[in-house]
């Protein structure tokens, strides 16, 4: 199994200081986090895209393309990039640009986005939700399989022999999709044959387990082998379980309470929290233990190939969220692929 993390670069009042961080600071804090999970050995750095005041990365290539000269093994992932109100040439020009920096460790994650500020930012109809998805996400891998694109299409001016540069070292260009909880996303990943990332952030995760099942039953019924899957949540690995709870929570209700006024849902409370990191709750807080306890219980339910970690739900202290990663890199990400590799009879 593949273990990493993602992040938005969420920019929220500094628990230290009291004050609301800035976007240049945020930014380089996230480049010491990306830093600090290649050298303890994570296998993916994932950032996702937004267009509000609380996150700083609007533009993940870009970021990605500054991650790529401060690493050296690391897979450099978005997570995801809103391609319902992109451009898919620019974004194969973009991530291409990411692979030849990094020497052939760039992937796109594309979504339709769980929220919907780029549509009217970028000129698009939300009646279009879907169908621009699937224009584009056609487009999208259209051009990574041909260095010279013929294409017309309902959102976008059409293609005549057009080629489309620069080429990446990898080929294909790893391309995932990330869904939340449709159904028909799952069949529309699987019947792509392209993995697949469910964000599982509340709720119980086994609920989420037919949209896995869906994924790759489409892909067998389209004649393609079993695509990888990847789950997404949110959590915090401390030295002990106590730490963990204590520097989550605040942040953690912080930022979902302040969704939660735009979407209709109550407050978090404590014992809603504390539900959520328990063995069967989304959440993955707590000790290194308990981290290797989870994500093994969820792999019985997933058999998932990637693992990804959101840390920085809310600002938490830096040192936190360095240890976090230390942590997930050098006590979490051993143990579970120590685990998965053992053959059940030579435990």
């Amino acid at each position: 199994m593949e273990i990493g993390i993602y992040t938005f670069g969420e920019r929220t009042t500094d628990p230290e200081t009291g004050q609301l961080i800035s976007p240049a600071e945020r930014l380089r804090r996230l480049m010491e986090e990306v830093k600090l999970a290649d050298e303890v050995g994570l296998d993916v750095f994932a950032v996702g895209e937004h267009h509000r005041p609380d996150f700083v990365v609007s533009a993940p290539a870009v970021v990605l393309g500054a991650a790529a000269v401060h690493t050296r093994q690391i897979r450099l992932s978005s997570a995801v990039v809103v391609l319902s109100s992109d451009d898919p040439v620019r974004v194969f020009e973009q991530f291409a640009t990411v692979d030849l920096l990094s020497q052939g460790r760039a992937e796109i994650m594309v979504g339709r986005g769980s929220f919907i500020e780029s549509f009217p930012l970028f000129g698009y109809d939300l009646r279009d939700y879907d169908v621009l998805f699937d224009e584009k996400l056609d487009l999208l891998l259209k051009i990574r399989e041909e260095e010279r694109v013929t294409w017309s299409g309902k959102f976008r001016p059409p293609l005549h022999n057009q080629g489309i540069y620069p080429r990446p070292i990898q080929h294909p260009l790893p391309v995932w999709v990330a869904v939340g909880g449709t159904p028909e996303s799952a069949v529309r990943a699987g019947s792509r044959g392209l993995p697949m990332a469910i964000a599982i952030i509340g709720g119980l995760p086994e609920r989420f387990v037919y949209l896995a099942e869906l994924h790759r039953q489409a892909a067998e019924q389209a004649g393609h082998p079993i695509p990888k899957l990847s789950i997404n949540s949110h959590g915090l690995v401390a030295d002990d379980s106590q730490t963990a709870f204590r520097e989550a929570f605040p942040a953690f209700k912080l930022m979902m309470d302040r969704i939660g006024r735009e979407r209709g849902w109550p407050p978090m409370t404590r014992e809603q929290f504390a539900f959520s990191v328990s063995l069967r709750g989304a959440n993955f807080v707590g000790s290194p233990d308990q981290i290797i306890e989870k994500i093994l219980y969820q792999y019985e339910l997933f058999h998932h190939d990637r693992f990804l970690l959101q840390m920085t739900v809310g600002t938490l202290p830096h040192r936190t969220v360095l240890r976090s990663i230390e942590l997930l890199g050098t006590r979490v990400a051993p143990a579970v692929k120590k685990a998965i590799s053992t053959p059940q009879s030579a435990k």
